[in-house]
């Protein structure tokens, strides 16, 4: 005969489902061995820690994980969204990590791993725009946030620790549990469990997001970008055309 599955089994399956972990970083990421796979299997049952980590870091209801509730989601600091890890020097000062495109894969899944941390080149900036708070660098895959910012540039993002200090009129980097993306955000003032991230490329949809599922956010200040165009024709053309009227004025004064 075969054995009935827990309802908490199912359910743990489903969080880990919808939340994009395989079974084994969601393990490494609840520390509770190299795979979920007794877990969701009904062999092993679920922890204290485990239903504490995740409330904490999901929101997940434990009356729901236990069949007690249809709720499965509660606002638990659903405005929360400080750096989850702060890096210093041998001065103990705070550096400037940087996060390229292919480290922002794994970025939202390791965000509490230090030992993750210790793989990104970190560095200072020596200006007082700098000083007093935390800041990231991230750079940019695509072309969404298009003409402002354009594929592979830097961009500087200084640590926001609450949703509602964010401004509808300024970019942010936004990261979620599976990805991370810079975009303007915007609140929805019928709805404040959601934002909506716009791109400035209009060929781009708005995207609505729940705010418990941002788990960081940086408002961007500043970027770094290492292709200076040269001038265009028309712009040389300009260019010329004004050297040239100079040229004739500087002569008529002379003559006159």
């Amino acid at each position: 005969m075969e054995r009935k599955l827990p309802i908490e089994a199912k359910r743990f399956k489903k969080v880990r489902e919808e939340l994009k972990y395989t079974q084994h970083s969601f393990a490494e990421l609840l520390e509770i061995g190299s795979t979920t796979a007794d877990i969701e299997r009904g062999k092993t049952k679920i922890t204290g820690k485990v239903v504490t980590k995740l409330l904490s870091q999901f929101g997940i209801n434990p009356l729901w994980l236990f069949g007690e509730s249809f709720t499965q989601y509660l606002e638990i600091n659903q405005a929360n969204v400080n750096p989850k890890v702060i890096t210093v020097d041998s001065n103990d000062q705070e550096t400037i990590l940087l996060v390229n495109q292919k480290a922002a894969a794994g970025y939202p899944h390791n965000i509490q791993d230090v030992e993750y941390y210790d793989s990104l080149p970190a560095f200072n900036i020596p200006l007082p725009q700098y000083r007093n708070a935390t800041y990231r660098g991230f750079q940019v895959e695509g072309d969404s946030m298009m003409p402002s910012i354009r594929p592979n540039e830097w961009v500087l993002g200084k640590a926001v620790s609450n949703i509602n200090e964010a401004n509808d009129s300024l970019i942010y980097i936004i990261v979620l549990h599976d990805s991370v993306l810079v975009k303007k955000l915007q609140k929805i003032a019928n709805n404040p469990s959601k934002v909506r991230l716009i791109s400035l490329n209009p060929d781009y949809l708005p995207i609505d997001v729940e705010v418990k599922n941002i788990q960081e956010l940086w408002q961007v200040n500043s970027k770094l970008s290492f292709n200076i165009d040269e001038p265009s024709e028309t712009t040389l053309f300009k260019q010329l055309q004004q050297s040239m009227e100079e040229l004739k004025g500087q002569i008529k004064s002379l003559k006159d």
